[in-house]
């Protein structure tokens, strides 16, 4: 650790240096530049770097490691184990940093800038047609999202979000820039398909863009008694239908939308968003056997992908806990399971129970990546979302409920983007083994001094 005298100069010329501000825990702003989404994380940085462009980023993690300071990287500050943030360290914040350049000729592609969130994406895709695998939250930052794998509602057609990375600018532990591709650093290229920010500060990536003129979804209201058998009919409409159709069953509390009548608002409900990367009358098609299933609030229409993003953006202040299992399949029985543990959900809360599909272009995508959980056909994500600290035991016992409830149907993998901090034994998890132990090797070239520790980590090998 540096000393007073050092670490206050290396403080002043930073200050001087960047183009961004610089936040110390005296200066005014400091509290708000420390928040993050979740709001059960409160962490303390010594500093916060907020960078404009490359060049501060640079100066930021030399400013760190001249001192031997930890770093933290915020891109949207989405992490539900508040990994973009740390106590006593150095956060380089990307959220000034947010340009998104479309290229849209014959193999189009998109240039996202390390601070950009899905809506800065959306909205400058969606005027040209196009899209790519996306978040299901609006709020999410790009580069964690695919650098850690990346699943959302266009995943069944346009495969993972790491299927579609052409390339990423990193700063590196050194403070030193290098350009990962299939062409140039392979090996490092390789390691940012699911290896998440070990292995440097991401300041672009570029994407795959696919066309994506219409976009529609029908979300669906049932009581709960009926779930079992929602679920087992959208399971089925899923397994024969399209690549085109995802979605999800969903447990909630039912929220105060125009579509849902008022005496449900706040009660538990069963829903079905049936998403659909085409027009209205086919997704009706689509979805007619769910349509005829006796439900109490009903939304079918096209709808901009934009939009649709921003469904199930989670309110700012929140407390949230979330897991994950990936499941070999969803039987009858699973689905029974499922749905008790759906009506124990708290409510009124934001928690979510959710049971999303897989397959389509996920399973056909190239498996050399570490991202073990690409064959499993379904995922269940136990999404707590609450306010009130006094409901932390029993929301952080549901989600770890849910986990233990599907886990006789799990195939051990897991999205780590989808976990908070949960042992040594979940990343691997996350990685695959001999992945695990690639990614070490990867991780010494590129960080030997495991200074980009604030994440689902990888060690050094």
């Amino acid at each position: 650790m540096a000393s007073p005298s050092k670490a206050g100069a290396a403080l002043a010329a930073l200050r001087e240096d960047l183009a961004g501000d610089v936040f110390a825990p005296a200066d005014p702003g400091y509290d708000e530049a420390r928040t993050v989404f979740n709001a059960m994380i409160d962490r303390r940085p010594a500093v916060i770097a907020q960078c404009v462009d490359e060049d501060d980023v640079v100066r930021a993690v030399r400013f760190a490691r001249d001192l031997d300071l930890p770093i933290a990287v915020r891109g949207g500050g989405h992490s539900v184990a508040g990994t973009a943030l740390n106590d006593g360290g150095l956060v380089v914040d990307l959220r000034h940093m947010r340009a998104v350049s479309v290229h849209p000729e014959a193999e189009a592609s998109v240039r996202v800038a390390g601070g950009a969130t899905m809506s800065d994406l959306d909205r400058a895709t969606q005027p040209h047609g196009l899209a790519t695998t996306g978040g299901r939250a609006s709020t999410t930052g790009v580069g964690g999202f695919v650098l850690g794998g990346g699943t959302g509602w266009l995943d069944r057609c346009c495969g993972l979000a790491v299927d579609n990375l052409l390339g990423v600018e990193l700063v590196t532990a050194d403070g030193g820039r290098v350009h990962a591709s299939a062409d140039e650093n392979p090996d490092l290229f390789w390691a940012l398909h699911g290896g998440g920010g070990n292995f440097g500060i991401a300041t672009a990536i570029t994407l795959k863009l696919y066309e994506l003129p219409e976009f529609s979804v029908a979300l669906l209201m049932y009581l709960p008694e009926h779930g079992p058998e929602v679920t087992r009919l959208y399971r089925d409409v899923i397994t024969a239908g399209p690549n085109e159709a995802s979605g999800g069953v969903l447990y909630l509390t039912g929220p105060p939308e125009d579509f849902v009548p008022p005496h449900l608002v706040g009660t538990l409900l069963c829903g079905v968003l049936l998403t659909y990367a085409g027009g209205e009358a086919d997704l009706r098609k689509l979805a007619q056997p769910l349509l005829a299933l006796p439900h109490e609030a009903e939304l079918v229409e096209a709808m901009p992908y934009a939009d649709v993003q921003c469904m199930i953006d989670d309110p700012p202040g929140m407390r949230n806990y979330w897991s994950a299992e990936y499941l070999t399949g969803a039987p009858d029985d699973f689905v029974d399971s499922f749905c008790a543990l759906g009506a124990s959900i708290p409510v009124p809360t934001g928690t979510l129970h959710a049971l999303f599909p897989q397959g389509g272009a996920i399973g056909t995508g190239p498996h050399e990546y570490p991202v073990p959980y690409r064959d499993a056909p379904w995922a269940v994500h136990p999404f707590g979302l609450w306010e009130d600290p006094a409901d932390d035991e029993r929301c952080i016992q549901w989600v770890r409920d849910v986990r233990a409830g599907a886990r006789p149907w799990s195939t051990g993998a897991v999205y780590l983007n989808f976990i908070g901090d949960e042992g040594a034994d979940r990343v691997i998890a996350g990685l695959g083994v001999e992945n695990a132990r690639r990614l070490a090797e990867v991780k010494r070239r590129y960080d030997p001094d495991n200074v980009f520790r604030f994440n689902h980590n990888i060690k050094p090998a």
